[in-house]
């Protein structure tokens, strides 16, 4: 994602009506990605915890938008300090920036980047929590959150995305996301299921997805706003490279439901809906660092690449005994370090830089360059995303009482449930449909059959 850029008052540029519209359209698509991602962990999960899951991802919108707006954008866009955070006053609750002002650079006002930004930062927390589901006390989650995002997430984004950030002077390519939100994420994820330990029956329930026609749907969601997510992290559509980022994301994304689905077949016999889903969700992962990087033959190969290796990795769990519930390490953290190494391999320096490949001549340069950036963030988040549980469990208890979680987390937490099953399956007829008094009819009680 290009940062802002300082030029000359000649040469600077004016706001565009076209580009502007573009991004609050693409601004609105990510948006949608957190209720898609809540709908597709929400399916994923058994019956007992899907209004859970579905709260976990959509808190998010609320506290994050809140912590953006006061310091957040400050943190991770403002004018950097030491090339690891940064600060602008005039960012703080978005108080000292003009109506029509522009984003250095670009056609756009600060105004949208900072709203465009906002829904990334929303949506990366949101990941997280389909490695915790089940356990995790709900306010103990939402005190994560404001502490992940605010120590993790607003520098990680500073390193890899604005002018002065190690990383991006580094030469670290990603276009939308491959270390800042995914292995950023699937990091936290792990570290966190490392402190706050293994569900009740891991490895001896099934624990099977209680709605996959809702994991199809939140999938489809994701899938229809990775558009906007990818394309419109180029903050415009005035050179083409977001084109080749739109064209490159729906490449990589059926390559890797084909080659998910391949592998599934040849391991276990059958092509599985949740496995269409998750490698929907794989290639869109694998593909978001690297699609305005590579030619849409490369998206093909990353997407293949990310489709088999993360159907093999979601089985890591059960060798190395730790409860990733809803595939979040095997799927993001992989997914992501796949896409961001394999742009040292696949960049053309053609579209949006003229940094290349292993493959087109480049040599080991940027594969190198990748490597830093991949395994600094994973370490960064990992640590410290254990750190915080850490002390959360320690003080306010990360996780709801084992009974509870038997019991059913939704009733415990949001004393509700998703389904209401007391009319289910026949028995007596409503009461409003009995006969009235001296219609000459009595009321029955026979079934009806389905």
């Amino acid at each position: 994602m290009p940062p802002g850029i300082t030029t000359l008052a000649a040469d600077a540029p004016e706001l565009s009506a076209a580009n502007t519209g573009f991004m609050l359209i693409c601004t609105a698509m990510v948006m949608l990605m957190t209720p898609g991602l809540a709908f597709f962990y929400g399916g994923m999960v058994r019956v007992k915890s899907t209004l859970n899951m579905l709260m976990m991802s959509f808190i998010s919108l609320g506290i994050v938008t809140i912590l953006w707006v006061l310091y957040g954008f400050s943190l991770a866009f403002g004018t950097d300090v030491g090339s690891v955070i940064g600060w602008s006053s005039d960012y703080v609750g978005l108080s000292g920036i003009g109506v029509t002002e522009l984003w250095d650079g670009y056609t756009i006002p600060v105004y949208v980047f900072a709203v465009f930004q906002l829904m990334f930062a929303v949506l990366t927390p949101a990941l997280i929590s389909g490695a915790l589901a089940d356990r995790v006390k709900f306010t103990s989650w939402a005190l994560f959150i404001t502490l992940w995002v605010t120590v993790v997430y607003f520098p990680v984004a500073h390193w890899v995305w604005s002018a002065g950030g190690w990383l991006f002077e580094l030469g670290v390519i990603d276009f939308a996301g491959g270390t800042a939100v995914h292995i950023n994420a699937g990091a936290a994820a792990l570290g966190v299921i490392l402190v706050i330990g293994k569900r009740v029956g891991f490895k001896k329930d099934p624990m099977r997805p209680h709605s996959l026609p809702l994991v199809m749907l939140g999938a489809a969601l994701l899938w229809f706003g990775w558009f906007g997510f990818n394309a419109g992290s180029w903050l415009g559509n005035d050179d083409g490279v977001g084109a080749v980022m739109f064209v490159n994301t729906q490449v990589a994304t059926g390559a890797a439901v084909l080659g998910w689905l391949a592998y599934e077949k040849v391991r276990h016999g059958s092509f599985t809906t949740l496995g269409a889903a998750s490698g929907a969700v794989a290639g869109l992962v694998a593909i978001t660092p690297a699609g305005g990087a590579v030619s849409p033959l490369g998206a093909i190969a990353i997407g293949v690449i990310a489709g088999v290796v993360c159907a093999m990795a979601v089985g890591l769990k059960y060798r190395f005994g730790y409860d990733d519930s809803l595939d979040v390490v095997g799927v993001h953290l992989v997914g992501g370090v796949i896409g961001s190494l394999l742009i040292g391999f696949f960049a053309t320096g053609g579209v949006q830089s003229d940094a290349k490949g292993l493959f087109y001549g480049g040599g080991l340069d940027q594969l190198g360059k990748q490597a830093v950036g991949v395994f600094a963030v994973l370490a960064y988040s990992l640590v410290v995303s254990a750190i915080l549980a850490f002390i959360l469990d320690k003080t306010v208890g990360m996780r709801v009482s084992e009974d509870d979680e038997v019991s059913g987390i939704d009733q415990v937490e949001h004393a509700e449930t998703a389904y209401d099953f007391s009319g289910a399956g026949g028995g007596s007829l409503p009461r409003s449909t009995a006969m009235a008094p001296g219609s000459g009819a009595a009321p029955t009680n026979k079934k009806v059959d389905a």
